[in-house]
């Protein structure tokens, strides 16, 4: 294992924190893998479950069965971690720009087609690599301007060459749930079987440019846009956002259980030597336009009649939200069927609040569809 301690800039006099990547393999072989934990920073489990895998990997290297590279970044976000207001963890936006911590990374598409242009030839493995260089090219001369952009283009930088990347987080209270790409649903089906994700869910631009699909999309789009000129693999880069259930679920059986998940991916996947257990079926994939999310149209006492993993009917009661200055009952009925995959940890409600995502099959959103 080569570990490799990145120094981010300081945002004021006096401070300076720092990011460890861990490295596995060879890394002959031109194979990458790259998974990252905790990019909205007080995310436990995702943590916990890296610790698994710093275990695994070094046992797999040591056995020599790495295909290539494996690249494990265990907490991504130092800047996150480190905002603890007056006792509570602040880890999902930057404080000093609002800005979420998994928003806005770099889209890189519109740069890359005139940069590709007479670069591009009839073998697409070349082109593929023509590409990752490309990509790095232009994430080089990208010249961040605050510390959380320097974060961003650091995790950007480090996986814009894998052809796998998996971004460990996890929700308020939620059972496993998944989220790629359209044109990526069949290839991470096995990765959701494997995980027991009760949600896989799908979009092919989802808003606002989080990490994983930042990384993925500009291949899809680069096939369609060269398509009958050159070969491009529009999965060149697998990439998927796997939520470790609610945020207060750390023990080490989970932590075990989800890391030998993500190894037999890896062996279905080929960056691991080893025949991998038998796929388990997979929930079925869902759009991400069609997630209704449960929003508080007042404010008040929240009383859920459904939990996370609650299969939920068109019209069912979802919760109840009671005014403590009235004594108001407001029931929240679904409006589509689905399974709730997550909920919110707290129990009073502003108006607007997002209470909870319901996984309907049937699209009818648009927009941005991630939660903010």
């Amino acid at each position: 294992m080569r570990t490799v301690i990145h120094e981010l800039p300081a945002a004021s006099a006096g401070t300076q924190r720092h990011v460890r990547s861990l490295h596995f393999g060879a890394g002959t072989s031109g194979r990458k893998a790259y998974l990252q934990a905790a990019l909205h920073a007080d995310e436990v489990p995702p943590m916990l479950v890296a610790q698994a895998l710093i275990e695994r990997f070094s046992a797999l290297e040591a056995a020599g069965a790495i295909r290539g590279e494996i690249v494990l970044v265990p907490m991504a976000n130092p800047i996150g971690l480190a905002q603890d207001v007056q006792g509570s963890a602040f880890g999902r936006f930057d404080l000093g720009s609002g800005i979420n911590f998994n928003r806005q990374f770099r889209h890189l598409t519109p740069a890359l087609i005139p940069a590709l242009e007479g670069r591009l030839g009839a073998n697409a493995d070349a082109n593929a690599r023509t590409i990752r260089a490309a990509c790095r090219q232009l994430l080089a001369a990208w010249q961040p301007g605050s510390e959380a952009e320097a974060l961003k283009h650091l995790l950007q930088t480090l996986a814009a060459d894998a052809d796998l990347v998996l971004d460990l987080h996890c929700d308020n209270q939620a059972v496993m749930h998944v989220y790629t790409g359209t044109p990526q649903v069949q290839a991470l089906q096995p990765l959701a079987g494997y995980l027991g994700a009760q949600a896989l869910l799908y979009s092919e631009v989802s808003g606002d440019d989080p990490f994983d699909e930042t990384l993925s999309r500009l291949w899809w789009e680069l096939a369609a846009h060269f398509a009958g000129r050159f070969p491009i693999d529009p999965n060149g880069c697998l990439a998927a956002t796997v939520e470790l259930r609610g945020e207060t679920e750390v023990s080490a059986e989970l932590a075990e259980r989800d890391a030998a998940a993500l190894v037999a991916t890896l062996q279905q996947l080929g960056h691991v030597d080893g025949t991998p257990p038998p796929t388990p079926a997979a929930c079925e994939a869902t759009p991400l336009e069609g997630v209704e999310p449960v929003t508080a149209p007042v404010s008040g006492i929240v009383v859920f009649a459904k939990a996370p993993g609650d299969w939920v009917q068109a019209g069912e009661l979802v919760a109840e939200i009671i005014c403590p200055l009235t004594d108001a009952r407001t029931p929240l009925h679904a409006r589509t069927s689905g399974r709730c995959f997550a909920r919110s940890a707290r129990r009073f409600a502003t108006r607007g609040m997002r209470l909870a995502k319901i996984a309907g099959a049937t699209p009818y959103r648009s927009g941005k569809l991630l939660s903010p």
